[in-house]
């Protein structure tokens, strides 16, 4: 009789109708697939109960953070060889995940699960959000979903983003290999957010998602502008005021826990919103713009920097990211660069540059990666062993998506041009760098 591994790579291989590109390793140790691939651990029939009763990605994450499915050897690899048949391989291959719904498929892996008992699912995973209403965006749902992912622990974020505490892309003069740090990188990518919006002494710059105060201190320090920072996390804005604090920054920066919809003390000469626009939704964001619009000066300029996925031929069959929904980013949404670009016109913004960091991201995540599993143990002891399995996953998909431009990251620069015409940008473009 085949070994588990053996019965696995069959029926994955009988959905696919093509040979597995990584090898399996069953609950029972047997292993099947091409010597010297990755292997897909499958430590236990749980992971196969996981997957019949919640077919599709949130299943597998399910098993993933629960530490019923691993795998071995080089884990970029791996996600880059399973995404063509675990996921869709273009929208009209469904992959395995949308393949175990067929009553034919589920019967024979339930007969591989050798499920028994009575039928109910594993529960999921502590780490898993508990969403109380069905209402996105609103102010309550976002202050929660932002604490979930953010109020994981400012130890946590130090240890995986290392000392400048910047958690967006980097901008790599130079990678690792040829001299340059993530630090360089980072301080880098605040310097570039200062020289597009032509941050001068005696400006006012509102930052929206502010982080833990790295482009307001930055901002404050090196150009000698007043700051208004706001975030939705008590745990960022402790840090980030602790920041400002030991940098005698006081004067010059504020550092508030307010949602952007309640700034009113505006105008400001400058708005940045650095890896906090894919929080706000696609159904509110267009209000978003008109806000960040109502709250610069004529001539103000506004610095959105923002993670973009591809566009699909039918916009309507887009869903949210199962596993990012549930365990990263709940109510987070990605829109094509294009999608972002006409929303902000429609809110009055002349768009005047759009700049593309994809690469960049890449070499940003992989970098966390590293930090993240140097010190997996600490990093396990303060997030908790699912949570920091988690991070790993997504920080390591995540690379490998803007690698193989899955999904993108554009900086995309918008003035409140004012009736005049005189939008105050140079005539040349990007004479900032």
């Amino acid at each position: 009789m085949p070994d588990a591994a053996q019965r696995l790579q069959s029926l994955f291989e009988q959905l696919l109708g093509t040979p597995l590109p990584v090898r399996i390793r069953a609950w029972d140790g047997s292993q099947a697939g091409p010597p010297g691939a990755p292997a897909l651990v499958v430590r236990n029939r749980r992971a196969l109960r996981r997957l019949m009763f919640k077919p599709g990605e949130l299943g597998l994450a399910r098993a993933w953070v629960a530490g019923d499915l691993d795998v071995e050897g080089d884990l970029y690899t791996a996600l880059d060889l399973m995404a063509g048949f675990v996921w869709e391989r273009d929208e009209d291959a469904p992959g395995l995940l949308a393949s175990l719904r067929d009553p034919a498929v589920r019967s024979a892996a339930l007969g591989l699960a050798r499920l028994g008992g009575p039928p109910l699912p594993p529960a999921p995973p502590p780490e898993e959000i508990r969403r109380a209403g069905s209402r996105l965006h609103t102010r309550r749902s976002d202050r929660r979903a932002i604490s979930h992912h953010y109020d994981v622990g400012n130890d946590f974020y130090q240890l995986v983003l290392g000392p400048s505490m910047v958690y967006s892309c980097a901008y790599w003069s130079a990678p690792e290999e040829e001299g340059g740090t993530l630090e360089d990188a980072q301080r880098d990518k605040l310097e570039l957010v200062s020289r597009k919006l032509a941050l001068r002494p005696g400006q006012r710059l509102l930052d929206v998602g502010c982080g833990w105060g790295s482009m307001a201190v930055h901002a404050a320090r090196e150009h000698g502008v007043s700051v208004v920072g706001v975030t939705l996390s008590q745990e960022q804005a402790a840090h980030a005021r602790k920041r400002v604090a030991d940098e005698g920054l006081t004067d010059r920066v504020e550092i508030r826990v307010q949602d952007y919809r309640d700034v009113t003390d505006g105008p400001y000469d400058a708005i940045s919103s650095i890896g906090m626009a894919e929080h706000v939704g696609s159904e509110r964001y267009l209000e978003y713009a008109v806000d960040l619009h109502g709250l610069l000066k004529p001539g103000g300029r506004l610095l959105n920097h923002q993670i973009g996925r591809r566009p699909r031929r039918d916009e309507d069959a887009y869903d949210l990211d199962a596993f990012i929904d549930a365990y990263v980013f709940p109510d987070g949404e990605l829109a094509p660069v294009g999608t972002t670009v006409t929303q902000l016109e429609r809110a009055g913004f002349e768009v005047r540059d759009v700049e593309s960091l994809r690469e960049h991201y890449a070499l940003t995540l992989r970098r966390w990666v590293t930090n993240l599993e140097a010190d997996w143990k600490r990093a396990a002891g303060l997030a908790g062993v699912g949570r920091a399995r988690v991070w790993r996953l997504y920080m390591a998909a995540s690379a490998v998506a803007f690698e193989r431009n899955r999904i993108g990251v554009n900086q995309v620069l918008a003035v409140r041009t004012p009736d005049s015409g005189a939008a105050g940008l140079p005539l040349r473009a990007r004479t900032w760098k």
